[in-house]
This record gives C-alpha cells, sequence and structure tokens, in this order.
C-alpha cells in the first residue's frame, strides 16, 4: 500500500513539473471563446431530450434505398442471437445452411443449433482457462498475461475458428433436436456465473505451488465436472444421437426420418474441412500487409488452433469476396457494425450522420488511427451475401445477412455503402479455391505471435 502511495505521489510531481492543470484563467477563456448562438442552444436543448444518432440523422440521405443486387446468394430464413453474444456462431452456422439448402433444394430453410455447439463452446473455454492458470501458475498474479487470464476466463463471443474447431470435434444438429433456453438466448448472467466459478477455482489451483501436475490434472477435471453441471442446467444436455428428417412448408417430413450422430449428420449434408480448406482474411492498416498473425491464447478448444489471419489490403479482400458471391457461397464477414448504421433501415453509409454539424468539431481519424486509438474494431460477425457491381465490375454496395431477427433492418439485413465497406469492415473467411496464388502463399509463411490483449482483437458478438 505504501508503494502505491509513493509511486502515485512522484507520478504527481512528475506532471506538476511537465504539465499545467486547468486553470481559472483557463475556464474563463473557454467560457469566452464558447458563448452558443441561437442555433446551437437549439441544438443544446435537443441534445438535453434526445440521443446524439436521432439529432444527427441526415434527412437528406433518408431517400428510398436501393436494394437491387447484380450478384447474391439465395437464402430462406433469418435466425436470431436474441440477448446473447453468439454472432460468430449464427455467422458460421448461417454460411453452413445456406450451402445445405442450395444442394439439397430443401423446401423450407434449415437452421442448425447453435445451442448444441454453444454448450461445447463454453465447457471448452474453461478448460483453456484452467489449463491457462496452471500453466502460468508460478507467475505473479500481478503479471499481465495473469491479470488477462482473470479478466477473460471465458465469454459467449468468438471468431470463426472457434466455428471450425467445435464443429470438426462435435459435429452439427438440427435446431429442433437441441432447440434454444432461455438462458442460451439471454448469456448475460449466466456467464457471471460461470466465471465466477472459473475464478474461484483458479485461485484453488494456485494455491499449492508444489502440487504435482498429475494432481492438479485430476484437480482441474472435477472442476470441469462442475462447470458441465451447470451448463447442463443452464442449456440441457447435449444429444449423441437423433432422428430427422427435412419437412415441407406445412411441416411434414419429406421422407422417413433417419438416424444419426452429429458427426454423421454433418458428415452426409456439409462434409466441409472447415480447419484446412478456409482462410481468414483482415484489413489492419496498422500493420504490413501479406503477413500472417496469429492471437495468443485465442482459442476454442485445446485441441484447436489459435486466431489466425493473412493481412491484406482492402482491394484484394474485395476481389475475392466478389468472386465467392458470384458462385453462390456466403462468408463469415465482421465489422465494427455500430458506426453510421441507421438500424431502422438496415443501411450502413457514411452519410447518414453529420456528427460535425452538430458538434461543431471535425472527426478525422482515418481507419488506422481508429484502430491504434481503440476508436474502433470488429465487434459484430455477419454472413456476408450480396454485392451490387455496377458496369465496370467495381462494387458499389454489399448485403449481409444479419442475426438479429427478420424484423431488424432491411428484412433482417444490413446494406452497406462500398465506402462504409472500406472504412469498417475488418474480416472475412473464404473458402481458399476462391483465394489468389499470392493470398495461399503469403498464408503458409511463419505468424507473427499478437498478445491478447491487442487493439484489434476483441471477438464478435
Amino acid at each position: 500500500m505504501k508503494k502505491n502511495i509513493l509511486t502515485l505521489t512522484l507520478l504527481c510531481c512528475t506532471l506538476g513539473a511537465s504539465a499545467q492543470g486547468i486553470s481559472q484563467e483557463m475556464l474563463s477563456q473557454f467560457a469566452q471563446q464558447n458563448k452558443l448562438s441561437g442555433s446551437e442552444k437549439a441544438i443544446k436543448n435537443a441534445l438535453a431530450a434526445g440521443p446524439v444518432s436521432a439529432l444527427a440523422l441526415n434527412q437528406d440521405n433518408q431517400v428510398e434505398q436501393n436494394t437491387f443486387f447484380s450478384n447474391s446468394v439465395p437464402s430462406k430464413g433469418i435466425t436470431d442471437q436474441k440477448s446473447s453474444g453468439r454472432c460468430w456462431l449464427f455467422t458460421g452456422m448461417n454460411m453452413l445452411r445456406a450451402k445445405m439448402m442450395k444442394e439439397q433444394n430443401l423446401p423450407t430453410g434449415i437452421e442448425f443449433s447453435q445451442n448444441y455447439l454453444f454448450f461445447y463452446d463454453q465447457l471448452e473455454k474453461a478448460n483453456l482457462f484452467l489449463q491457462a492458470i496452471i500453466d502460468t501458475r508460478k507467475q505473479p498474479m500481478d503479471d499481465q498475461t495473469v491479470r488477462w487470464l482473470f479478466q477473460n476466463p471465458l465469454s459467449d463471443g468468438g471468431t470463426f475458428t472457434g466455428v471450425a474447431d467445435l464443429v470438426a470435434k462435435y459435429g452439427l444438429v438440427p435446431k429442433g433436436v437441441m432447440p434454444e433456453t432461455y438462458t442460451s438466448n439471454n448469456t448475460s448472467q449466466f456467464t457471471t456465473f460461470l466465471k465466477r466459478k472459473l475464478r474461484e477455482d483458479a485461485l484453488a489451483l494456485r494455491a499449492d505451488a508444489k502440487a504435482s501436475d498429475k494432481a492438479l490434472q485430476a484437480q482441474k477435471e472435477k472442476y470441469l465436472s462442475e462447470i458441465y453441471h451447470m451448463l447442463a442446467l443452464g442449456l440441457g444436455t447435449p444429444v449423441t444421437e437423433f432422428t430427422w428428417a427435412p419437412k415441407d412448408s406445412e411441416g411434414r417430413s419429406v421422407y422417413e426420418p433417419v438416424k444419426y450422430t452429429p458427426q454423421s449428420f454433418y458428415k452426409e449434408f456439409i462434409n466441409l474441412d472447415l480447419q484446412n480448406d478456409y482462410l481468414m482474411l483482415m484489413n489492419d492498416p496498422t500493420r504490413e500487409y501479406w503477413k500472417t498473425y496469429e492471437i495468443q491464447y485465442d482459442r476454442h478448444t485445446y485441441d484447436g488452433h489459435n486466431w489466425l489471419y493473412l493481412n491484406v489490403p482492402m482491394e484484394d479482400i474485395k476481389e475475392v469476396a466478389i468472386a465467392s458471391i458470384k458462385d453462390s457461397t456466403m462468408m463469415y464477414f465482421s465489422c465494427d457494425v455500430s458506426k453510421f448504421l441507421d438500424r431502422t433501415r438496415g443501411y450502413s453509409d457514411l452519410a447518414n450522420y453529420d456528427y460535425d454539424a452538430i458538434f461543431g468539431v471535425h472527426f478525422g481519424m482515418d481507419k488506422a488511427q481508429r484502430i491504434q486509438s481503440f476508436d474502433s474494431g470488429s465487434t459484430h460477425a455477419m454472413t456476408l451475401k450480396a454485392v451490387d457491381l455496377d458496369e465496370s465490375g467495381k462494387p458499389l454496395k454489399w448485403e449481409v445477412e444479419n442475426s438479429w431477427g427478420a424484423s431488424y433492418g432491411h428484412q433482417g439485413h444490413i446494406i452497406m455503402t462500398d465506402e462504409w465497406f472500406d472504412n469498417y469492415m475488418f474480416r472475412l473467411v473464404i473458402n481458399k479455391k476462391y483465394a489468389s496464388e499470392k493470398m495461399l502463399k503469403a498464408s503458409q509463411q511463419k505468424p507473427t505471435l499478437l498478445p491478447c490483449w491487442d487493439p484489434m482483437f476483441s471477438v464478435e458478438e
């Protein structure tokens, strides 16, 4: 405690020697320089009564949307992640179900059980956390890695890497086989108790510095069994086999139901090698392009893979995205979704809101500066499904299938201008058959390892 007080005192002395605080003279000067005009007083009154976004809405940009897309992947039905951070899981499942609907020519849409994979995701993340605690138990509690682990024991967010590893290990089941629960749709409170239990378990694992690895593994297994019990209560116990057949529009089975395991169901209807045949592309202008990067401690399963991506210029991402859409293949896509989004229309356009005019200041950071200063990063995953090209083949706008329900935005979709895409799109996962030779070659290099607390690498929710 005395050490902390001394440190704070020295810091204050240092700041006092090199910088000035806000004086009364400054305050008087600011007040004189910023006397509000009549129109600014009207803005002040409006801000006191409502949100900034409502006042900044550009009415000149409220004309009827052009919803035509020259190239679009067909789909049936909009999913809804409700009050959960599982957009990454819904997006991955939406990408896969589009393939199944296309190839099986299903009379109605199909949705896979997000709850089924979410159960295993949470159990696997619990194991990752507890094992990391064992591996770092000799490091002090204020070590940056240890501190980060205790701050982030697990979450309901994730990335495509998690989808690939979980599906490879546990397969898929239709949604009706293991439907959603209140807890899976509303994860916040339940996740709080999972985190609390894991932190308590972690402290116990660190308590005996002389404990053998065998004893610690046995202790960890006991804790994981308790987490399994909590998950079974909140989410239900995952199915190991089931009978299923697609249904027509009236809910009748098209043919006699067949018995499946989750793995055999996946093999029969999807049968993709998600772990090896797909490539995650990133557009991060703060780092060197055509380099691969790996995120430390970012796995969903212990025997899976860290989050790995290739950083490339935006024009190269657009090129392969267009090729995939033209071949009727949806893609996992993530972005900073809330920026300049008109939620009512489901329309993302830099011209939607004029914040400069409201506040009388200029917001001028570019994409790289927004990343470096923690002002922007990927926050949400959706499924990229359409592009509108001009006569020369250049994109004008894009469309994604969202997982916020059919009543949200443009019939469950968000339309994005190409300029918005440049500024706030971050990640795209493509089948390697659409990748250029340069991408494939660059993806084989040894990745640069980045820390889990890097400003760019929050998980999608």
